[in-house]
């Protein structure tokens, strides 16, 4: 006698009305009995359906419909996978490029019928209406992540976007300061409110969302010290503070004399600022506060600082972040190990700061060789 199927193990037959494999699967939610079907035109491609469904029901997750969107997936998968998973900034920039440049191509496509073709076109379509490289990477990116969650999740059997190449951007050209230039600029920020801003983001490479984050509690100045613990940037919540881009990015700094002594200057400065705005001053423990007190808008701060000061030095307009690439070159250039860049740079890896860095490295290839000549030449 043929035993009773036993819980969630589905059966399979073949519907002669509508000429399908039918298969279908009962559970059990809050005491209700429930059943789910699924249909195919064979028994093999009826059987994989079942099996994705026994396997949701296995992990506790109620089965999903096969009408199932791509908008309605990643709806989810933004709410329930990225944002407990990951930064408030990174979590924004999903939904963004999830909101503007996936769903709606790709959005009313069925889940389960996804395939690494539609894949290819979006990202033909994205680079045609003008856009980088580099987003439509971020964008496969994006994806691939979130259609992994959805294998995790037994509504795809495997991941359409392994089967993808996304666009391999060029990396852009940095365009660092000369050692001249760079005493330029602090010579042009002489006298400034944020002069020591400028000091610390040429004598340590910190990232300007870094320096705008740091207190005064992260200084050590006998140790000649700081201590790079979070970041500023700016999210759907408005200015937060949050953890360094990577895990090496918490990490202490070594300062030169000339930085601490223009961090004590500072602060004297700051003192006499804050006893002149009295109750108005609203204090965070800032090193660059605003002139109450409260974190400064990056944004702001290039446009009404910074780039003022390249003008007034007479130099070229470049980006903040071209400061970090300066510091990192020049450290390079005087003989410094890339390792001791990294760590102060903050990369992940050492191959990370080689990678960017590889314009400095053939100097350093001759120097060697030179050096290589005195010995034994």
């Amino acid at each position: 006698m043929p035993r009773r199927r036993g819980k969630h193990e589905g059966s399979i037959f073949f519907d002669d009305a509508r000429q399908r494999w039918v298969a279908l699967a009962t559970y059990y939610t809050d005491g209700k009995r429930k059943r789910k079907w699924v249909s195919a035109k064979t028994r093999e491609e009826a059987a994989k359906k079942l099996r994705l469904v026994l396997g949701q029901l296995d992990q506790g997750l109620p089965p999903a419909s096969e009408k199932q969107t791509v908008a309605q997936f990643l709806a989810r998968w933004l709410e329930d996978s990225a944002r407990p998973t990951v930064r408030v900034k990174t979590y924004d920039n999903y939904a963004y490029l999830v909101r503007r440049h996936i769903t709606p191509h790709v959005g009313p496509r069925p889940l389960a019928k996804l395939s690494p073709q539609d894949l290819t076109r979006l990202y033909r379509v994205l680079l045609d209406q003008g856009l980088a490289p580099r987003t439509v990477q971020y964008v496969h990116a994006i994806l691939h992540r979130a259609l992994d969650q959805a294998v995790r999740w037994n509504l795809l059997a495997r991941n359409p976007a392994d089967l993808v190449d996304a666009p391999r951007p060029r990396r852009p050209e940095i365009q660092p300061l000369t050692p001249e230039q760079a005493k330029q600029l602090l010579e042009a920020a002489r006298g400034e409110r944020l002069e020591a801003l400028y000091v610390l983001a040429l004598a340590t490479g910190m990232r300007l969302g870094e320096l705008l984050a740091l207190r005064w509690a992260d200084f050590d100045p006998r140790a000649g010290e700081l201590q790079v613990r979070r970041t500023l940037s700016r999210t759907s919540a408005g200015l937060t503070f949050g953890e360094p881009k990577t895990a090496k990015g918490r990490r202490t700094v070594r300062l030169p004399a000339f930085a601490v002594a223009a961090l004590q200057e500072h602060r004297k400065r700051q003192l006499a600022e804050r006893l002149q705005r009295g109750p108005a001053w609203d204090d965070h423990d800032l090193i660059f506060p605003n002139e109450l007190g409260r974190p400064i808008e990056r944004q702001n701060l290039v446009r009404r600082s910074f780039k003022k000061l390249l003008q007034r030095a007479g130099l070229p307009d470049v980006r903040f972040h071209d400061l970090r690439h300066t510091a990192a070159t020049l450290l390079l250039s005087l003989g410094e190990h890339p390792k001791v860049v990294q760590e102060r740079l903050g990369h992940a890896t050492i191959s990370v700061t080689l990678d960017i860095y590889s314009h400095v490295l053939p100097d350093l290839q001759r120097e060697a060789a030179a050096k290589l000549d005195e010995l034994f030449g």
